[in-house]
């Protein structure tokens, strides 16, 4: 029964407050003030709850400041790193055009030097050929009794060569047989072919029969 009247007087005393507490408040306004105190001491005022909000708020402003700092400078950093390969690259590109560029003198200057020694080698073996020919037939006039003829004779029906031009060769001539002699730095399968028809077009100009043919040459 302790228990049952207990709860009984509390819900009494509750709806007596909840009855007689306005009334109260408007004839002591000091119970305003302490029903406030001690509220107060379990929820937040609003002028408390309103500085909580803001300070909350402030703090968002803060943090997402602090967000868009941190993106721009990370942004800045990309930009930095972004410029610094587009140099490398501006740097890469030049280096490749300058290699290009070294090769293509190398190439050119290789090609020059081919030329010259072409030259020169072909202008040393016609000099050697025109030094071997004159030692030769010398040889061959004071020793062996012969005579060499260097027919140097303008074909202008183009037979030799497939066009008019001069045609060069060298005759020897031991007791009315005929020899036709040439003398080359170096020879091969044309060069052959075109002493055969220099032979050919002798025969014709001067209606002489060459009796032997004969190539000297070191390689």
């Amino acid at each position: 029964m302790t228990g049952l009247q207990t709860i009984d007087t509390k819900e009494q005393t509750l709806h007596a407050i909840r009855d007689e507490l306005p009334a109260l408040l408007r004839g002591d306004p000091s119970l305003s003030a302490h029903i406030l105190a001690v509220a107060r001491e379990h929820f937040p005022t609003r002028v408390e709850t309103e500085d909580k909000f803001t300070r909350m708020l402030n703090q968002l402003a803060r943090d997402r400041e602090e967000d868009r700092r941190r993106w721009e400078e990370q942004n800045r950093k990309w930009d930095e790193q972004n410029r610094k390969w587009d140099e490398q690259n501006r740097r890469w590109e030049k280096m490749d055009r300058r290699f290009d560029e070294v090769h293509q003198e190398i190439m050119a200057q290789e090609k020059r030097h081919n030329r010259s020694i072409g030259a020169l080698g072909a202008r040393w073996g016609l000099q050697t050929e025109r030094a071997f020919r004159d030692g030769l037939a010398a040889i061959l006039e004071e020793s062996f009794g012969v005579r060499v003829l260097n027919v140097n004779e303008f074909d202008d029906e183009g037979r030799v060569f497939g066009r008019p031009d001069q045609v060069e060769l060298d005759i020897i001539i031991k007791n009315g047989l005929l020899i036709a002699c040439e003398i080359k730095s170096s020879v091969d399968k044309p060069a052959m072919y075109s002493f055969e028809r220099k032979a050919r077009f002798y025969e014709r100009r001067h209606g002489k029969k060459i009796n032997r043919m004969m190539v000297i040459s070191p390689m």
